[in-house]
């Protein structure tokens, strides 16, 4: 039986970048996830359709998800698939849109948030190409957040997500698929396992931290049984509901065990972690950290040494915020390479064009165009494909690189929590003075230039302002400053800053050490400490 149950508009169902997120409570509460899935069903049309639908495994993901498949069914969808035990990893979700070629996927996460009963959740809505909804069609959904009156939902018993196989709901087909099998085997395609299983055969050591997280079951299965990792290799491999109390971001702060491992006596070889919904990646050596910004540019570099790459790649691109070293070895290979925007659908357009291959965040997030989404496994999987074939350590590697191609020395700073009203204030006064900027002398950096970034898609012609200030000095260093909507409470700002350097004795500095003094004039520039009262920032990556 289908129920139509009378409802009013609730405020704050405004999604960002990442879908809506918001304190597991307020989803909790009374018709708020139904408002909000009875908006996006209204606006993408439900009725006919197939839609994949999975989660990471947070708190609230299960239940969230009978209600959405009761909605679906009440809307008119022909077919849900569903991940067992509703559980997908971000990627192996677009992954399975594309190959399902469904309509889309409703996907339940908050991304790298911690997760609990009163923590973060979240839900997006995935497009046919397997990309996360364009601007266009999250305000829409927005919109229809405003003036909702009513949703639907099939009145109806729970479907066993635990069974693998087809089951009906109110007339709606839900089909429970193993949510690992065919990322596996899509993995198995683009790298050479052959070599990497050798390379662990012959005394290779990793440590894989999943941090309690969905990438657990698809690292178990990939580099433990299918690759020979010795058992245990893969850590925190159970997805919990609230990532066991471990905030499920992979960077030296929330992965410190990780980095005391890798840094210790008894160092294995490769040491690697991602987070809550599978879509970022942390990288790091036998006592070497790299930053996410080198480990695009490495992988750039080194990706045709994997068979799904063999061919070149054709272009790169990168989130404004994210160090030029990968536009340095575009520049070499004689490549075409972009500086987008942050959010991945910016990078959808350039992959869905066949402008890009490969594509990276500095937060971490690294892809490639075998599906819409940054993806942290495959990262870590190329990773180990470079070092099979070229059997040298990581640190051998990263040294070689900046060696040719040079070294952008590159850091993060986030200031988390911050008022919003303070925040606001901080990059308005900083807007205000751009143009007076430029020629300032900040102890021996002068200003070459500073704006606020605009972006023109070069495969759809629109147009995306106020993306972050840019501030850059003579010889290459830079200042960003953001915004980010990530998190649930307050404002972060984030602060990055960069150095490019040459010179053979200036590439083995420590990165804070070589970055002090741009880290010294951007605070001046933007008056942090007065606006926010923070001196130092509360993670840095």
């Amino acid at each position: 039986m289908i129920t139509t149950v009378a409802t009013s508009p609730i405020a704050g169902q405004k999604p960002g970048t990442s879908g809506l997120r918001k304190k597991t409570p307020v989803f909790m509460g009374r018709h708020y996830l139904e408002n909000f899935v009875q908006s996006l069903f209204d606006v993408v049309d439900c009725k006919g359709k197939t839609f994949v639908l999975g989660g990471d495994g947070r708190y609230f993901n299960d239940r969230a998800a009978q209600v959405i498949l009761r909605m679906a069914a009440a809307n008119g969808a022909a077919r849900v698939i569903v991940g067992q035990g509703a559980l997908l990893s971000t990627p192996a979700a677009s992954h399975l849109i594309r190959l399902m070629k469904t309509d889309g996927g409703i996907i339940m996460s908050a991304s790298h948030n911690p997760g609990g009963p009163n923590e973060d959740f979240g839900v997006k809505f995935n497009m046919p190409n397997g990309g996360p909804a364009p601007e266009s069609v999250t305000e829409a959904i927005y919109a229809r957040t405003t003036s909702i009156t009513e949703y639907r939902v099939a009145e109806a018993q729970d479907v066993d997500l635990a069974r693998l196989g087809r089951q009906e709901l109110a007339g709606m087909q839900v089909d429970v698929v193993d949510p690992v099998a065919d990322y596996a085997t899509l993995m198995e395609s683009l790298f050479d396992f052959s070599a990497i299983r050798a390379m662990f055969a012959g005394g290779f050591r990793m440590r894989m931290d999943s941090m309690c997280a969905i990438t657990g079951p698809y690292a178990v299965e990939i580099l433990e049984k299918r690759l020979g990792a010795a058992p245990g290799t893969v850590v925190n491999a159970v997805p919990l509901p609230d990532f066991g109390g471990l905030h499920p971001d992979p960077n030296p702060t929330w992965a410190k065990a990780l980095m005391d491992e890798l840094f210790g006596p008894d160092a294995p070889d490769f040491g690697a972690a991602s987070d809550g919904d599978g879509d970022r990646n942390m990288v790091v050596g036998r006592g070497i950290y790299v930053s996410p910004s080198d480990s695009l540019a490495v992988l750039a570099a080194n990706a045709h040494l994997a068979p799904g790459y063999k061919a070149g790649l054709k272009g790169i691109a990168r989130s404004m915020p994210t160090s030029a070293a990968a536009d340095r070895v575009a520049e070499a290979l004689g490549l075409h390479h972009y500086e987008t925007p942050t959010g991945w659908k910016f990078f959808g357009n350039l992959l869905d064009a066949g402008r890009a291959t490969i594509c990276g965040e500095e937060s971490f997030g690294t892809g490639s165009d075998h599906v819409r989404e940054k993806d942290g496994l495959w990262a870590i999987l190329l990773w180990l494909n470079i070092l099979a074939v070229r059997k040298e350590s990581v640190a051998q590697i990263l040294r070689e690189h900046f060696h040719r191609y040079g070294r952008n020395y590159y850091s993060r700073h986030d200031f988390e929590a911050i008022p919003t009203d303070r925040a606001d204030a901080m990059m308005a006064a900083l807007r205000g003075k751009l143009s007076a900027l430029k020629g300032m002398d900040y102890d021996g950096l002068v200003v070459s230039h500073a704006d606020d970034f605009a972006y023109t898609d070069p495969v759809d012609g629109s147009v995306s302002t106020k993306q972050g200030v840019r501030v850059l000095f003579d010889g290459g260093s830079r200042a960003v400053f953001r915004l980010s909507g990530t998190g649930t409470e307050g404002a972060t700002l984030r602060l990055y800053v960069e150095r490019f350097v040459t010179g053979p004795d200036e590439l083995e500095e420590e990165p804070q050490s070589a970055l002090a003094p741009v880290i010294a004039a951007a605070h001046a520039i933007a008056g942090i400490a007065g606006f926010t009262g923070r001196n130092a920032p509360d993670v840095v990556t």
